[in-house]
């Protein structure tokens, strides 16, 4: 009888010694070619290469190898037909039983800083994916093995048993196109990014991602979750973080962590943000982190706690020192001084974060929604402020330190859940009005929730005052300067209670809804 043939063609070469060692002591016979070849006899493995199962030499630099009918005939010829087997016999073909192959480095190489156009395309396998989506096809007859960590286990259950089982080659078979497919998603993202009509919102969209880990559940114990992760994140992104100390973060977690990190880069000078159930409860920014800090616990000193807290600047540890006298689920920043990393190492429970800083503008990202049956896709919300184009529509002008935090307001409400409405004053959040069927009803929390602190303060709307109630509330509690984007129908009586009460106004022009 003869041996069976694995032919193994690997780039990442890890446990493929042991592998066909293991293979080989079990009689089998195995074909490889290139660096691959090379490393299992470096390694004492009798290695065929698969030119001399071709009879033709490997030609393009490279390109051309395994394209060859000597071997995908030995692949997809039906051991359980009649005619493929006479057809094989023809033709001179061994039949291969196993294939194990994982793909150039393409992701890898595209992560390079500074890589070409000319080198991602050299990068691109064809003879790899062909033989694996040849051997998945064929299952029944054909062991494909993409993953490492599955070599083991192939092993295990052809020692044991003598051959794998039914079930155990189709889930390698769907691990081998889900494989291929993931790959094919990072080629296609990457030369669409490249082309000069580059489209953003694409006929097709693929979507690669891996699993990072699974959760302990989703947003309700009932739910399972995991978090996945794309193939190259933004090293300034969640999924780039790098966590120094606590257990593992949940749905919940890494869900209100985005939001919290993604309101903390807005800022340029030092700044801490609090977030619960995606909502900041407090913001504030000052000329050091402590202080940042300070304001936004004292925004809400409730709803902080048990909260995630960013901050954009390296925590130091009169800061680590203030954090640690109340619980917060997670803290994340772009770096901790070891003095921090004592102090808030006392706390096991709290999750640290480490997460690079945006230097520059952010790169604006796609914003994903799930619904039934199909996903909806949009810019991100991600832009320069343009203040200067600000239109000032009162009589009153804004003060220099009012125009501060009215930015500093706008820069909130942004990413507060709509209805929206944020109420500040010299760099610090005091009273937030989230996700209400109403402007008129998140007007009302965030005043109330600012309380005597409202007088002298901003006010900062994410879409236009439908009616003039909202803005009558906030400037007879006290506010002075109202931020929003205008265009509603009743612009003018709304502009008209302003000059009543002497209070300024400007429209941006743009709204800002979150959902």
């Amino acid at each position: 009888m003869k041996p069976k043939k694995a032919l193994i063609s690997v780039s990442d070469k890890t446990g493929v010694v042991i592998f066909a060692q293991e293979l080989q002591a079990m009689g089998w016979e195995i074909v490889s070619t290139g660096g691959t070849a090379k490393t299992l006899q470096d390694a004492g493995l009798e290695v065929k290469d698969v030119s001399e199962l071709t009879g033709f030499p490997e030609i393009l630099e490279g390109r051309l190898k395994t394209l060859h009918p000597l071997v995908h005939g030995g692949i997809l010829g039906r051991r359980d037909s009649t005619l493929h087997m006479q057809q094989l016999q023809e033709h001179g073909i061994e039949t291969i039983d196993l294939v194990a192959v994982n793909l150039y480095p393409f992701p890898e190489v595209i992560a390079k800083e500074g890589v070409t156009l000319e080198e991602a395309i050299e990068n691109i396998d064809i003879g790899g994916p062909t033989m694996v989506r040849a051997a998945a096809k064929n299952y029944q007859d054909v062991i494909v093995v993409v993953e490492p960590g599955d070599y083991s286990t192939v092993v295990e259950e052809l020692r044991r048993d003598g051959d794998l089982s039914l079930s155990s080659r189709y889930n390698l078979a769907v691990g081998a196109y889900t494989h291929t497919a993931y790959y094919d998603s990072i080629i296609s993202n990457y030369l669409r990014e490249q082309s000069a009509k580059k489209e953003r919102f694409p006929a097709i969209l693929t979507m690669p991602f891996t699993k990072v880990q699974d959760l302990r559940y989703g947003e309700n114990p009932q739910q399972k979750a995991s978090f996945y992760r794309e193939p190259l994140p933004s090293k300034t992104s969640l999924a780039a973080g790098k966590q120094l100390q606590g257990k593992e973060l949940s749905f919940n977690n890494i869900n209100d962590l985005n939001a919290t990190w993604e309101i903390v880069q807005e800022f340029e000078e030092p700044a801490a943000v609090a977030v619960k159930h995606t909502n900041p409860c407090g913001v504030g920014a000052a000329d050091t982190l402590l202080e940042a800090y300070r304001k936004a616990y004292a925004a809400d000193p409730v709803s902080i706690f048990g909260g995630i807290v960013a901050l954009n600047r390296e925590v130091d540890e009169a800061t680590a020192l203030e954090m640690s006298k109340i619980f917060l689920e997670v803290i994340a920043a772009p770096a901790f001084s070891p003095a921090a990393l004592r102090v808030l190492g006392r706390k096991k429970d709290v999750r640290l974060l480490e997460i690079a800083l945006a230097t520059a503008q952010k790169v604006n990202e796609p914003d994903f929604k799930k619904v039934g049956g199909g996903l909806l896709l949009q810019d991100g919300l991600q832009e320069v402020y343009q203040v200067q184009a600000w239109r000032n529509v009162t009589t009153r002008k804004p003060t220099e330190q009012e125009m501060k935090d009215l930015l500093f307001a706008l820069k909130v409400v942004k990413h507060v859940k709509s209805n929206a409405i944020v109420i500040a004053k010299r760099q610090q959040t005091l009273g937030i009005g989230a996700g209400q069927m109403s402007r008129v009803g998140a007007v009302k929390i965030a005043a109330a929730q600012a309380g005597e602190e409202i007088k002298g303060s901003v006010l900062a709307s994410d879409a236009f005052f439908p009616f003039k109630d909202g803005v009558e509330i906030a400037v007879k509690e006290g506010v002075t300067t109202i931020i929003q984007p205008g265009g509603s129908n009743r612009d003018e009586e709304v502009i008209e209670t302003c000059e009543q009460y002497h209070v300024a106004m400007l429209f941006t022009g743009k709204r800002y809804f979150k959902h």
